[in-house]
């Protein structure tokens, strides 16, 4: 079959771009060009470029060459295919130009980071990629890449490092500095970005972290949309549906939300004409979003796979799960937000539908991944929300009680799970503790996840209970 390219794509058998790509020029380098990126941002700049053509997107891969030797080879254009039960939609993305390996070329990614018509530098670098400590948010000067970037700030390896590095050269050229724009699943992710960013500035040069406090915004998100794992039967399947080989589409669910603060150094897209929701204050939406739905699919991912179940759909079709997730968000999480303009049942009804869609093929072992990064956010914080207001979080303690067994690296029938988590080794060891109540202790004295949340006697008894009755 023929490889999807720029020369076939009219003839694609797909929704394709209504603009000429080759008038498209770059305004946004997106740091993390992964599926969520591709499947989330890249579509709403898609919609626009045909309007707005100076929006393109060169992606930076900071790590892995794999999204770029895939995509490279034609013309970075892809696939993303929406699945409901009502059956599939393909439309092929040409927003992202190109995408360049940091560790390959960093010059070239500096180069576009610094070029004058650069407006707007995104990420999606997931929590672990900010180097810092999730429990606090500082920026966790002991790292080994912060290390190496502050030694050869000229060739970095980390997002902060390519940042502040492409900001000091912009200042000596006078050129006007990018907004820094996260769109990572964290609470109030452009506090936590503008945190890390001026930390790592005042390291490296006390001067330009005051220019940038002064003269960079960091606006927060909210991002919404489940994008599960590509697996080679969906390249199949989409590669035959379309007639051209693509080697790296992504999947996704219908529904994409994306809420953004009106706050830019510089210009930026009419986001809004596209779909997108311009606020003065995303916190609230982002608290809605982070604990509705990501801490639900963090307790369906610990729970569901210990239960045996591989997809989000699998653990949401049996009863039980569906009744513990939503009584989890009506009785545990629902109260400790504060949206009196949002019908938060609603939302609670939908995605518990998004949940059970049995066309999204989202693996509770993906949503499991990174957990030491993801639970203080998803989970720790509504439990001390709850503590605080004297309320019940019994629900919440089981999500907390699965994912310790799951990060022990053993399942409840003594098989090996691989976790893939910065802490795996360390996780490993606890798990081969003797005891449940033991093992509780040691996880909950890892203060860069727990912090003061684990010397509370009761939240160590819940979830201890909560391990026990698991284990039973």
């Amino acid at each position: 079959m023929m490889r999807l390219t720029s020369k076939n794509l009219t003839q694609a058998d797909a929704q394709t771009p209504n603009y000429d790509r080759s008038k498209i020029s770059v305004g946004i380098v997106h740091l993390g060009i992964g599926a969520f990126h591709r499947a989330h941002q890249a579509v709403y700049i898609d919609s626009l470029l045909a309007e707005q053509p100076q929006w393109g997107i060169l992606g930076v891969s900071l790590r892995s060459n794999t999204t770029t030797k895939a995509l490279n080879p034609q013309d970075n254009l892809f696939t993303v295919a929406t699945n409901d039960a009502s059956g599939q939609s393909n439309r092929i993305i040409g927003s992202v130009l190109n995408i360049i390996t940091a560790p390959e070329n960093p010059q070239a990614v500096l180069d576009a980071l610094t070029a004058e018509a650069t407006k707007i530098v995104s990420l999606t670098i997931t929590e672990k990629g900010y180097c810092h400590d999730p429990a606090t948010g500082n920026l966790d000067a002991n790292h080994a890449d912060i290390i190496a970037d502050l030694t050869n700030p000229t060739a970095p390896k980390t997002a902060a490092g390519y940042i502040v590095e492409a900001l000091r050269i912009r200042r000596k050229n006078g050129t006007a500095p990018f907004t820094v724009l996260s769109c990572d699943n964290l609470p109030m992710n452009g506090k936590v970005t503008q945190k890390v960013i001026l930390q790592y500035a005042r390291l490296y040069d006390a001067d330009l972290a005051k220019w940038i406090e002064a003269k960079v915004t960091f606006p927060s998100t909210m991002v919404d949309r489940i994008v599960p794992a590509t697996t080679d039967d969906n390249r199949t399947q989409i590669s035959q549906a379309i007639g051209y080989e693509d080697k790296w589409p992504v999947m996704a669910e219908p529904f994409s939300q994306w809420v953004i603060e009106d706050n830019f150094c510089n210009t930026r897209p009419a986001y809004e004409k596209v779909g997108a929701q311009l606020v003065d204050n995303v916190e609230p939406y982002e608290l809605m979003k982070l604990r509705m739905l990501n801490g639900s699919h963090s307790t369906i991912a610990y729970l569901g796979y210990l239960a045996g179940h591989k997809t989000v759909a699998e653990v949401m079709a049996q009863p039980k799960f569906q009744t513990l997730i939503t009584n989890m968000m009506t009785n545990e999480i629902i109260p400790t937000l504060d949206l009196p303009n949002v019908d938060l049942p609603a939302y609670r009804d939908q995605l518990i539908e998004r949940f059970k869609n049995p066309a999204l093929n989202h693996l509770t072992w993906q949503i499991a991944m990174d957990g030491s990064q993801k639970l203080p956010q998803r989970i720790l914080d509504t439990i001390r929300a709850n503590i605080k207001a004297n309320r019940p979080y019994d629900s919440l303690a089981k999500c907390v009680a699965g994912w310790m067994q799951y990060a022990s690296a053993s399942d409840l029938q003594g098989n090996e799970i691989f976790v893939r988590d910065p802490l795996a080794d360390q996780f490993k060891l606890i798990g081969q503790e003797p005891d449940a109540a033991t093992m509780v202790k040691a996880y909950a004295s890892i203060t860069s996840i727990f912090d003061a949340l684990g010397t509370n006697d009761e939240f160590i008894t819940k979830v201890t209970q909560a391990l026990i009755e698991l284990r039973n």
